[in-house]
C-alpha cells in the first residue's frame, strides 16, 4: 500500500481523474496490508486474523506502527517491518467496554487516543500502555481531533455535540462544549494553521467552526443527499474534502469570504404580505382569512409563506451549492457571480464508508459498503 505509481485513469465528469480498486473480501476479523507488485497489480503481502472484528484502526508511516480497534473494546498494535511483509504484535490496550470507534496515535506526544461505543474517551501511553485518562461523553463518539500545540482534543459524538478537552499527562479537563447538527457528528478534521474545526453529521451537513477567532463564527456547507462519512483538508490550497454515504465526493474552495446562514426568524404571520399562518387563530378570525403553511428565507432568515417563497436558487458562499427555497425579493437580489459555484461534485459509484486523504501524493482512498477500495488521483480538482 505504500509504493506509488501512476494507475490507468478514466475519464470521469470530463477530468481524468485517475481510479484503481481491488475486491475485500468479507472477513470482518482479517487485516491485510496490499503492496503494489512489478506487474502493477495490489496483492496482499499480509493477511492477519484478528481475535475479535475490527472497527477502525489508524497507520503511522514514520514509526510503521499500526494501531487496530476491536468490537470487544480493545486496541492491538502492531509493527510493520521494513517491507511490509510481517506485522508483529507490541501491546494490547484494554481501552473501552465494547466497540473502539476512532484511534488517533500522536507521536509528538507518544499518545494514543481513542473513543468507544461506551461512551468513554480515553488516552494512552503508547510508550508504557498504561492508561493515562478518560472523559465520559454525551454519547458514542465517532468523530476525533487533536492539536499538538495546545493539546486540545475534539471529540464528536451522536448526540451531535462537540466536546473540547485540554489534556494534561495524567488529567483533562473540559473547555467548552457545542452544538450546531440536527443529527450525529460522523466526522471531524481539524485545520491547525487556520484554526478551524470542520464537522460532518448524519443530517447531511458539514459546519465549519472558527475556533481561532474566538467570535463564535459557524459556516454551514450543504453539498450531500446523505450523511456525510469523512472529512480531509488540503492545507497547501485550502480546500476540504468531503464523502458521503451517497457516493458523493465534495472538493470545497475554502480559500473564499464565506458568509454565516442568517437564524431563522419566529412570526405568527408572512414577514412579507402579513398574511396569518395555520396556528394564527386570532388574526384569521379578523381577517377572515385561511392560515397558510410557514416556510423560511434562506438568505435573510424572515419566515414567509409559500406564495412569497416560490423561487429557488444556489447561495454557494452561504454553503448552499443545491437550490433551495428563497423568497423573492431575496431571489432578485441574488446576482449570478452570488450563484457561481464554489465545490466540484464527484460521483465515487459506491456508498463510503471510510475514507484517508494523502495530501502529499493527492490521493484519496474510499472504501464502500460493496467491499470495493476505490485509489483516487486527486491532483487534478486539489491544486
Amino acid at each position: 500500500m505504500d509504493e506509488e505509481e501512476t494507475f490507468t485513469g478514466q475519464d470521469y465528469e470530463g477530468e481524468q481523474i485517475k481510479l484503481f480498486r481491488f475486491n475485500k473480501e468479507d472477513h470482518q476479523r482479517t487485516v491485510r496490508v496490499w503492496l503494489k507488485r512489478d506487474s502493477g497489480q495490489y496483492w496482499p503481502s499480509i493477511y492477519h486474523a484478528m481475535p475479535s472484528p475490527c472497527s477502525c484502526m489508524s497507520f503511522n508511516p514514520e514509526t510503521r506502527r499500526l494501531s487496530i480497534g476491536l468490537d470487544n473494546g480493545t486496541i492491538s498494535e502492531f509493527i510493520l517491518s521494513e517491507d511490509y511483509n510481517k506485522m508483529t504484535l507490541v501491546k494490547n490496550y484494554q481501552a473501552h467496554q465494547s466497540r473502539v470507534m476512532m484511534i488517533l496515535f500522536v507521536l509528538e506526544m507518544e499518545w494514543v487516543l481513542s473513543t468507544g461505543q461506551d461512551k468513554n474517551f480515553t488516552w494512552h501511553c503508547s510508550e508504557s500502555g498504561q492508561r493515562l485518562g478518560g472523559y465520559r461523553t454525551s454519547a458514542g463518539a465517532c468523530g476525533l481531533q487533536f492539536d499538538v500545540e495546545t493539546r486540545h482534543v475534539f471529540v464528536g459524538d451522536h448526540s451531535g455535540q462537540v466536546t473540547i478537552l485540554k489534556l494534561e499527562q495524567e488529567s483533562c479537563s473540559l473547555v467548552t462544549t457545542f452544538k450546531g447538527h440536527t443529527g450525529g457528528v460522523t466526522a471531524l478534521c481539524w485545520d491547525p494553521i487556520q484554526r478551524v474545526l470542520f464537522s460532518g453529521s448524519s443530517d447531511h451537513s458539514i459546519i465549519m467552526w472558527d475556533i481561532g477567532g474566538r467570535k463564535g463564527t459557524a459556516i454551514e456547507l450543504q453539498g450531500h443527499n446523505d450523511k456525510v462519512q469523512s472529512l480531509s483538508y488540503a492545507h497547501h490550497t485550502r480546500q476540504l474534502i468531503s464523502c458521503g454515504a451517497d457516493g458523493g465526493i465534495v472538493v470545497w474552495n475554502m480559500d473564499v469570504e464565506r458568509q454565516e446562514t442568517p437564524e431563522w426568524l419566529d412570526s405568527d404571520s408572512c414577514q412579507k404580505c402579513d398574511q396569518p399562518f395555520f396556528w394564527n387563530f386570532k388574526q384569521m378570525w379578523d381577517s377572515k382569512k385561511i392560515g397558510l403553511r410557514q416556510h423560511h428565507c434562506r438568505k435573510c432568515g424572515k419566515a414567509v409563506c409559500g406564495k412569497c417563497s416560490s423561487k429557488r436558487s444556489s447561495i454557494p458562499l452561504m454553503g448552499f451549492e443545491f437550490e433551495v427555497r428563497v423568497c423573492d425579493s431575496c431571489h432578485e437580489s441574488i446576482t449570478d457571480e452570488e450563484r457561481a459555484p464554489t465545490a466540484t461534485f464527484h460521483d465515487s459509484k459506491h456508498n463510503i464508508v471510510h475514507v484517508h486523504f494523502d495530501a502529499t501524493r493527492g490521493w484519496l482512498l474510499t472504501s464502500g459498503t460493496d467491499k470495493v477500495i476505490k485509489l483516487w488521483d486527486m491532483t487534478p480538482v486539489v491544486s
